[in-house]
């Protein structure tokens, strides 16, 4: 009896060490977050072990709880540990000089302030935050004073051509199909013309400032990203674009974004791929648009960011 008594009692104390051996281990895995939020921004970050750093700028008009909403990829990030900081910078289809200088010190702040490492730093945005993504990225490899600078950058169906947008938005208002496409149109021949002109007239101002321009194979704006890893992501779904907006395929940015990467291709940029999808573009309340954050696949994007 005495001799079972002993045999469990071992067994007991056994069991007691493993546990406390497991909670000491789980505790010395486990990683807190701080949480800043601002005007300016909203970051999330492990305060041990912080690998990367991932800032998201959104599109038209979107602020960091909107991205948050439509992208969730701060689980993911967690598990990878990966800051992200969500960028409260919208309504930019591009960047002035000064703009680029401004954003560049802001961002400069950001990292200094929160101690977040400045060699480990991917940018990415949907629709015209992937137009803001591929500018700054570029402006800051080439600046190096900033001491900032992207592994990698990636968008989701940007428009980044604006001479192509604003023919477009021309044809929009000229076949007055759709009441939203007519309302976007509108707002981007008002506000492409009165700062950059009519490019009827002269396309050099939106050459200069477009990410890029297809009719003069322009890709200026982004010679300091040859070396840097580029993804650009595009849902080419021409029947919808047709049923909702009655818009050709040469009217999309899915359209623009192949012809970029063919034109980066020839150029000696070695690592952009270009992603196009299919079914993937859904918004968070479950209406169906390939024009969405929806068509990155998350897990995959944390992949290439770690790799």
């Amino acid at each position: 009896m005495n001799k079972v008594l002993g045999i469990l009692l071992i067994f007991i104390v056994f069991i007691s060490c493993k546990n406390i051996e497991k909670k000491k281990t789980e505790r010395a895995v486990k990683t807190e977050f701080l949480e800043v939020i601002n005007d300016k921004y909203e970051l999330i970050k492990p305060t041990t072990n912080l690998k990367k750093v991932l800032v998201l700028f959104g599109g038209f008009p979107e602020k960091p709880e909107d991205i948050k909403r439509e992208f969730k990829i701060i689980k993911i990030a967690k598990e990878n540990s990966i800051a992200v900081i969500y960028m409260n910078y919208n309504q930019k289809l591009w960047l002035e000089k000064t703009e680029k200088q401004n954003l560049a010190e802001q961002l400069k702040s950001i990292f200094i302030k929160n101690k977040l490492p400045t060699d480990e730093i991917y940018i990415g945005g949907f629709s015209s935050g992937g137009n803001v993504s591929l500018l700054i990225s570029s402006y800051l490899i080439k600046n190096k004073t900033f001491r900032l600078e992207p592994k990698g950058v990636f968008i989701a169906d940007s428009p980044i051509d604006l001479l192509a947008l604003y023919k477009s938005s021309e044809k929009n208002l000229t076949q007055n199909f759709s009441e939203v496409a007519v309302l976007e149109s509108t707002w981007i021949i008002e506000n492409l013309g009165e700062q950059l002109g009519n490019p009827n007239n002269d396309i050099s101002k939106y050459q200069e400032l477009a990410v890029y321009t297809a009719e003069s194979n322009s890709i200026n704006n982004l010679k300091g990203l040859k070396n840097t890893k580029i993804r650009l992501y595009t849902e080419p779904d021409t029947l919808w674009w047709k049923e909702n907006r009655m818009e050709e395929y040469k009217q999309m940015n899915a359209y623009y974004i192949k012809k970029l990467y063919e034109s980066l291709k020839k150029s000696g940029f070695q690592k952009v791929e270009y992603i196009p999808t299919r079914n993937k573009g859904y918004r968070e309340n479950g209406d169906r648009h390939p024009h969405s954050w929806s068509i990155i696949d998350k897990k995959e994007l944390i992949k290439w960011i770690m790799e």
